[in-house]
């Protein structure tokens, strides 16, 4: 899968994920009234695909971290959005059982 289609995909998974319409969420990611839709429309059929600032606005509209857009292992996508769930003091907790070190 490449890049955009892979960003297609999430985009997809997350507004239905959300419930929301595509014009929904056209609107809550900042997007004109007039426009909202079609413009949704046009990246869920990949004829045009999101640059990465519309991808932050979509993001940041459906409460869903960046990475997880641009993951193309279904299996990461799901801990991405998971991990993104979790507080400060369980991702600490996590980050520690991995071994990785935390900030």
């Amino acid at each position: 899968m490449g890049r955009v289609t892979i960003v297609i995909k999430r985009l997809k998974e997350a507004r239905e994920r959300a419930g929301l319409s595509q014009r929904r969420l056209g609107l809550k990611a900042g997007m004109d009234l007039f426009g909202a839709s079609t413009k949704m429309n046009q990246y869920e059929r990949d004829v045009h695909g999101p640059d990465l600032r519309t991808v932050t606005q979509v993001a940041q509209a459906l409460n869903v971290p960046v990475p997880y857009f641009y993951c193309e292992d279904d299996e990461l996508a799901a801990v991405i959005l998971k991990f993104s769930e979790l507080g400060v003091e369980d991702k600490k907790r996590l980050l520690d059982q991995l071994g990785v070190a935390s900030k």
